[in-house]
């Protein structure tokens, strides 16, 4: 399997799928009229841009709707959730993509309705690099210790209590994060303001913050590039990238007081009861399921109510509507979680409501 760094090296050219229930679609003739939104050979694009957290997951996606559909091709740029947002937006692409759901004052500047269509489940994880240390335990008080520049060295008394008969260095910790406008970002700094009563009041939470030490890197790949190049760095990222790039994650205490590692189940364990506002957003941060992660989110598509060309809205349909169900089961080997039915469900009858 390629490594996520090689992928995000190319640019996507990929098939999205027919619409669901449809049936198959003949190649356009030679000299056939293009549709709106299509090239002179008769092939539709659909340009998207967004966040890079589900990147890896849409990336399997396209490739396999490539086989599908090769009449309609998705183009899409992992660029992040503030850069989905701008664009979506300022109506340069078809669609964009986010972790973290628009805000009312965002929503209010687009020209148009803008729909969340939830995708696939995520989880943010604490990636480090820590010689010869394999079972890093994390309390919500480390972590928000360490993001404030409270807790600077590794063998820091609360990290080793944390973790008993763990030979913990004495280096200092090394920390990053995300430097640009990031739904990864948002996620994070939910939970943290959600855990830390100081970290909510100087700090906030957001898809930019200004975080008070640390060294930036853009994207989910330049944060796993500069933990995995970085001895005695600790950075977050979406589970995915720490997996392709083999680093080391942390298990996390959650609400419940259980340390839980980042995996499908515990992932998909905060998202059970879950019930979709009607604008389809929901947070599952610190869940208070004792078996969940307490870092884990939806991620969005995002698309205009209305997008001005029946064709590219029944494209995109088609492709939102097979990713919702025979692409749920891709997620799991690349470490995302299903969605459950009953969320599926809503989302449903809101996709089909486009136009």
């Amino acid at each position: 399997m390629r490594t996520t760094l090689s992928i995000l090296l190319a640019t996507l050219s990929l098939a999205a799928c027919e619409q669901k229930g449809g049936g198959p679609v003949a190649k356009p003739s030679e000299g056939a009229t293009p549709t709106p939104g299509a090239n002179a050979g008769g092939e539709m694009i659909l340009q998207g841009a967004g966040a890079t957290f589900p990147y890896p997951l849409y990336s399997k996606w396209m490739a396999e709707y490539q086989k599908v559909r090769p009449d309609v091709k998705i183009n899409y740029q992992s660029i992040g959730s503030g850069g989905g947002i701008k664009q979506i937006t300022e109506r340069t692409v078809d669609f964009g993509a986010t972790d973290a759901p628009m805000k009312p004052e965002e929503a209010a500047k687009a020209p148009g309705k803008i729909v969340h269509v939830p995708t696939t489940i995520g989880a943010v994880v604490l990636a480090y690099n820590l010689p010869g240390v394999s079972n890093l335990k994390l309390t919500p008080e480390i972590v928000a210790g360490i993001y404030l520049g409270e807790i600077t060295k590794w063998n820091d008394k609360k990290v080793a209590e944390a973790n008993p008969g763990v030979k913990l260095p004495g280096d200092a910790i090394t920390v990053a994060y995300r430097s640009d406008g990031s739904g990864t970002t948002a996620v994070f700094t939910e939970y943290l303001a959600s855990v830390s009563p100081t970290w909510k009041e100087k700090v906030g939470a957001g898809k930019s913050v200004k975080f008070p030490v640390g060294l930036g890197a853009k994207g989910n790949e330049g944060v796993s590039g500069q933990v995995k190049t970085t001895p005695g760095t600790i950075g977050y990222v979406e589970l995915a990238y720490a997996k392709q790039t083999n680093l080391m994650v942390a298990s996390l205490k959650n609400q419940s007081g259980a340390f839980v590692d980042p995996t499908i189940e515990s992932i998909s364990a905060a998202a059970e009861g879950v019930v979709l506002s009607d604008d389809l957003t929901a947070s599952i941060v610190n869940s208070p399921n004792p078996k969940a992660y307490p870092i884990a989110s939806f991620t969005y598509l995002l698309v205009y109510e209305d997008m001005q060309d029946d064709a590219k809205a029944k494209g995109l349909q088609g492709f939102m509507q097979w990713a919702l169900h025979d692409g749920q089961a891709l997620g799991p080997p690349l470490h995302y979680a299903p969605l459950p039915a009953a969320v599926v469900q809503k989302i449903d009858a809101r996709v089909a409501t486009l136009k």
